[in-house]
């Protein structure tokens, strides 16, 4: 433990110089930072692939691109935005918000940016603001640690993510911009392999004495916990390590937090064709098998209408893709165990399984499966009551808030609007996508990222607090993301135009780690023929 006490040492020693340092210094770090991150993606991206058990050359290996350095990346310019905008005018540059028909605070966050309609056509996100929260509270209460004369700095412990790559940067970004926090980075031991290269990446933070790593097991972390410079934590993990945290730091430090939770998959009926059907299972099977199902908002329970002719139809799609898909082993500790609970007796790494909704203390309900398994389960009525029945069964049933996925037909939008903009309103989660995955509003850094706000140490559920959330917002309440229901050309013919084809995450997509790469390349670099070039092997996808 020597060395981690000489670590919080320094970070102790920086941590008001870093809370006071300037905008302009803050930008610079964050340039080299980009910069660095580019330099050493590939080795990052190959240490990922092979610990995970990724075939040579596997398409899959987009997903560690896209889910590792570009979710970096991208966050980074995100965050430049935003400094750039408090350096030139004092605040930050959020967007004019609206007032929705029931009084709350909307943000239009996605796109802004003639980039972002040409790579992400079709894609759009709002963020919702808690009631209360007027129009002009929010461009005010945006980025409050700029507007501090002489701010206090804290030390952090960021207790990192064992499963996705971006998480553990992502956290120590968060804190370092919006708190004004220098970082010890716990390495988790699942992805300590990591640690090298993100250490390299940010060598210059860790040379101004900001960021620190710390590697080991359970009680390396409990030793930093409860160590006197540490002034607050945030964990990316389970609700069990949460409390178990709080056990050991007391209530003097503050936590914050993202717990994962049972997310579910609503299908509204709707005229689907067979062509719908072939890419909504793709688009479902995605939010299950993406990083072998190791995603704090990976799907858990698809909820079925019962009386929709379709279901049977839709279900069998989603298993021909879980089957068809290349099989990669079950790489994070204890995913046979929670997969053999929820299956008793199946051996397919990546299966359905039908539960009975009436079952309340059913495991797929409570506990986050963190494995291979989707729970189906089919609900009863009509188009209106089975709506409204599947929130209430999502709301109240379903462990945890942090994202919810919505998928409904152009056409059913357009002829239930009250209907469709109620279920979103009222599912209670931190991210609703509606005809995606909530894994965009992972990706895009505009978007806060969190469980629904009301949660505490002692009821963690989803977690407290936020992270990403470049603008900085404060008292936010959900991120609501879209997506195109088809992809390009049907969407010409859905009613929902977008030149979006098959999106790049889809673990179907053939091209994915070749966009990868190149988004990665743009994100350093941005330029008209790097964006036609990510298009180019879009379409190919």
């Amino acid at each position: 433990m020597e060395q981690i006490e000489r670590d919080l040492q320094t970070l102790d020693a920086s941590k008001d110089s870093w809370a006071r340092l300037s905008v302009e210094r803050k930008i610079a770090l964050l340039e080299g930072l980009k910069r660095s991150i580019h330099a050493v993606a590939p080795q990052w991206v190959e240490r990922a692939a092979q610990a995970k058990g990724l075939k040579p050359n596997s398409p899959l290996a987009g997903e560690e691109w896209i889910s590792g350095p570009w979710a970096v990346l991208y966050a980074l310019n995100r965050y430049l935005r935003t400094l750039r905008g408090i350096a030139a005018r004092g605040v930050s540059p959020v967007p004019t918000p609206r007032v929705r028909p029931d009084g709350r605070s909307v943000v239009d966050v996605f796109p802004r940016t003639i980039y972002d309609r040409v790579l992400l056509n079709g894609i759009s996100a709002q963020v919702w603001m808690q009631r209360g929260v007027e129009p002009e509270d929010v461009a005010r209460e945006a980025a409050r640690l700029y507007s501090l004369a002489q701010p206090e700095g804290r030390v952090c412990l960021v207790l990192g993510a064992g499963n996705i790559a971006s998480i553990p940067p992502l956290d120590v970004l968060y804190k370092l911009l919006a708190d004004g926090s220098v970082c010890m980075l716990k390495m988790n031991p699942v992805n300590d392999y990591l640690g090298p290269v993100f250490e390299q990446a940010f060598k210059g933070f860790v040379d101004a004495g900001y960021v620190r790593f710390a590697y080991g097991g359970a009680d390396a972390g409990a030793y930093l916990c409860a160590h006197d410079l540490v002034g607050e934590i945030h964990i990316t993990g389970s609700e069990a390590t949460h409390k178990a945290i709080v056990a050991e730091a007391g209530t003097s430090k503050r936590i914050t937090s993202e717990l994962g939770n049972v997310s579910p998959t609503i299908v509204i009926p709707g005229p689907w064709s067979d062509d719908d059907l072939a890419f909504q299972a793709e688009n479902i099977a995605t939010q299950k098998a993406h990083n072998a199902g190791f995603n704090c908002i990976a799907a858990q329970v698809l909820v079925l209408p019962k009386a929709w002719k379709l279901s049977g139809t839709l279900h069998g799609r989603v298993v021909d893709v879980f089957e068809g898909m290349e099989q990669r082993p079950e790489y994070y500790p204890g995913a046979a165990q929670r997969r053999t609970r929820l299956t008793p007796g199946r051996t397919q790494l990546r299966t359905t399984a039908h539960v009975d909704p009436a079952q309340t203390d059913n495991p797929a309900f409570n506990t986050e499966a963190f494995c291979g398994v989707l729970a189906c389960v089919e609900l009863p009525g009509g188009i209106e009551e089975y709506t409204r029945t599947a929130v209430a069964f999502a709301n109240e049933r379903l462990h945890g808030t942090l994202g919810v996925n919505l998928v409904v037909h152009p056409a059913t939008m357009k002829t239930y609007p009250s209907l469709i903009d109620e279920a979103i309103s009222h599912l209670h989660y931190g991210c609703v996508a509606v005809n995606g995955w909530t894994g965009i509003g992972y990706f895009i850094t505009e978007t806060p990222w969190g469980g629904y706000p009301g949660h505490t140490p002692e009821n963690a559920g989803s977690g407290i607090g936020v992270v990403h959330n470049s603008y900085l917002l404060a008292r936010t309440e959900k991120s609501v993301v879209h997506a195109p229901f088809a992809p390009f050309p049907r969407s010409v013919r859905s009613g929902q135009f977008s030149l979006l084809p098959r999106p790049p995450w889809f673990v179907t997509n053939a091209m994915q780690a070749e966009i990868g790469r190149a988004l990665c390349d743009f994100e350093v670099s941005p330029s008209p023929g790097r964006a036609l070039r990510i298009a180019s092997l879009a379409m190919r996808g």
